[in-house]
């Protein structure tokens, strides 16, 4: 329980000093506190995991023989850290604010074969080490080739490079050992008080090289403080080689910025591409307008003149003639095939919108924020877990309009059925990544704490949800339903129901599907995302295209006298979920570059749980769209 309780709760928190704290200025979310530095103060670097895009493995700092101090400890992390596979422990890297420093010696490594081989591997697959200095990732600035002004911050050093002496085929691995730190901050001239507000790095390679024996006086030759020789280009590299020494050293440089503590991040957030943003939400907006049209026609013309030519009829005995949607009106509401199971996902699907919704609104404020690390994944878990309130209510309030009895069972199988699934699935990649001893593997306490969430709150919550949906009046439908079904006719080819079906997932999956190219990159390629604003409004984009294009091909399915509506709805708007998994794997054989079949199985695991949350996000909102326009419609119009 020790991980569950350093969660310290961040949803419930961030609630708290919402409601508790009047002046935006004045407050901090925790752990996010500025902290103030006088000249000569400690400086304590820590280090997090090793990552690489082309394994997705995660490695603890301390699984290949870097320098360690004399105690490796370790920091607590909250539960989306430890997700995250976050491992932040102390390093022998310690600094004195606005002390400059030259050629600090922290370690000399003799490699064995083991080591030699660790090394290699690592290097191989373009492993990159995170840093974190008062709460700032390690960056390594970067110049963008077509532009010579923008500067680009990558997440980590690499551990190393793979090149060719000169004259030589053979490939070798060198590794960067030494490390030239910039540390920025913002001065306040009153208080001479210093505030952190940048972290850089530029990694070289140099073959120290020292006169006479070596002991703990050792001068090196290749960087000296006292001769002022510093080193600045990795013309002469440390190859890794067994049986071979390697120096570690490291410089640190202080440089006063005008970035003030409150703007430390915009550097790290600046979005050089943000007009394909615009782009996507102009495209997804046309999307919309298209579709909203099209409702418009049939709500305002098509619909007004159904309607009144049908009561016109009713007034003109002359209803035997009726063609339309309206024949169908005694079987439009005749509860579906499986239709426990659609409460289900109905239900599962409300508890997704509401913990999407709810997480999106709390990132546009700047809850989220990346400085609060871990923060999403865990407010995303703490408001999945008490959205199972409003999972029951609307499973139970749908399983009682269609006559149910056993809403207990109902309850159980909402309670379940999604989380059982995904928990299989992750259960089974956890696996994976134990047997490649990552540490992006979660530990046993926090997977105690993932079910003591799920079983001891999740599972209550849908419960009681189920009990009060239950016991309110059961839905009335508009009109009354046969005993005996009607014969569908036999439907035009593009009223086929796969057809339809698949037809339907493609506007709303057009709607997002430039987002999700930003979303996938800043997941699987260690990149920043913070751009919330432009998500939300994509978010509310997808709502509606979904509404508008179910209720479009619901309309015209009840035309063509098929009344099998409540299923093809989900499924209708559903199957953009199908899009997103194709798309997904375009972009797997595209942008990454994975050769481990291992990190294969990951991201397609992995992508099967987002795609299957899509599915039962988007397939909601097409059910409830087609729904509200049914009992609409049928409500409209005078039947006897």
């Amino acid at each position: 329980m020790e991980i569950y309780r350093s969660s310290r709760f961040h949803f419930c928190v961030s609630v708290i000093l919402l409601l508790s704290i009047h002046h935006a200025s004045s407050f901090y979310l925790p752990g996010v506190a500025p902290e103030d530095f006088t000249k000569g103060d400690l400086l304590k670097v820590k280090v997090n995991k090793l990552t690489s895009t082309k394994t997705q493995l995660p490695y603890s700092y301390y699984s290949i023989p870097y320098c360690s101090p004399e105690s490796i400890v370790d920091n607590a992390e909250n539960l989306g850290e430890v997700l995250r596979g976050d491992r932040i422990e102390n390093s022998p890297y310690v600094f004195k604010m606005r002390v400059p420093e030259m050629c600090n010696i922290i370690c000399r490594k003799t490699l064995d074969a083991k080591s030699t081989k660790e090394f290699k591997e690592k290097i191989s697959d373009e492993y990159r080490v995170n840093m974190i200095l008062d709460n700032l990732p390690l960056v390594v600035p970067t110049r963008r080739l077509d532009q010579e002004s923008a500067i680009m911050y990558q997440h980590g050093y690499l551990v190393g490079l793979k090149g060719k002496y000169s004259g030589s085929k053979e490939e070798k691995h060198f590794i960067h050992n030494h490390l030239q730190f910039t540390v920025k901050y913002h001065k306040d001239p009153a208080t001479d008080l210093s505030r952190i507000v940048g972290f850089e790095v530029k990694p070289f390679s140099v073959k120290h090289e020292y006169e006479g024996e070596w002991n703990e006086k050792t001068r090196l030759t290749t960087c000296d403080p006292h001769a002022k020789r510093t080193v600045s280009s990795s013309d002469s590299p440390q190859e890794v080689e067994e049986n071979k020494e390697i120096i570690f050293t490291y410089d640190v440089e202080f440089q006063e910025s005008d970035i003030k503590w409150a703007s430390r991040w915009d550097t790290y957030l600046l979005m050089a591409d943000d007009q394909i943003h615009w782009f996507s939400i102009v495209n997804s907006l046309m999307i919309v307008l298209f579709l909203s049209g099209m409702v418009a026609m049939i709500m305002l013309r098509t619909l007004y003149r159904d309607i009144s030519k049908y009561n016109q009829l009713e007034t003109q005995e002359e209803a035997q003639e009726e063609t339309g949607w309206k024949l169908v009106h005694g079987d439009v509401f005749r509860p579906p095939t499986n239709s426990d199971l659609l409460c289900v996902y109905v239900g599962t699907g409300v508890q997704f919108f509401g913990m999407i919704l709810v997480t999106m609104m709390f990132a546009v404020l700047g809850f989220l924020s990346p400085s609060n690390r871990g923060g999403l994944m865990t407010a995303m878990l703490l408001l999945w877990v008490f959205m199972g309130l409003f999972a029951g209510y609307a499973a139970a309030r749908l399983y009682k309009m269609f006559k149910g009895a056993e809403w207990k069972k109902l309850t159980l199988k909402t309670a379940f059925m999604f989380p059982a699934i995904v928990f299989a699935i992750f259960f089974v990649l956890n696996g994976l990544i134990w047997g490649e001893k990552s540490s992006g593997a979660v530990p046993f306490g926090t997977m105690f704490a993932l079910v003591f969430l799920w079983f001891g709150i999740s599972v209550p919550l849908v419960f009681v949800g189920s009990y009060i949906g239950f016991k309110k009046p059961a839905i009335e439908d508009p009109v009354k339903t046969n005993k005996i079904p009607r014969q569908i006719p036999e439907q035009a080819w593009y009223m086929n129901p796969t057809f339809s079906v698949l037809i339907g997932g493609i506007l709303p999956f057009g709607a997002v599907f430039i987002e999700l190219f930003f979303i996938l990159t800043s997941i699987w390629l260690n990149q920043f995302y913070y751009i919330f604003g432009f998500l939300f409004i994509v978010f509310i984009i997808l709502v509606v295209t979904c509404a508008e294009i179910t209720i479009v091909l619901c309309y015209f399915q009840l035309c063509s006298e098929d009344y099998l509506w409540w299923w093809r709805s989900y499924l209708t708007s559903g199957s953009s979920a199908l899009y997103l998994f194709l798309y997904a794997t375009f972009y797997f054989f595209t942008k990454l570059e994975i050769t481990k079949p291992v990190s294969g199985v990951l991201y397609f695991g992995y992508m099967t749980i987002v795609s299957y949350a899509f599915f039962v996000l988007t397939g909601t909102i097409g059910f409830y769209a087609c729904f509200w326009f049914t009992r609409l419609i049928y409500s409209s119009v005078k039947i006897d």
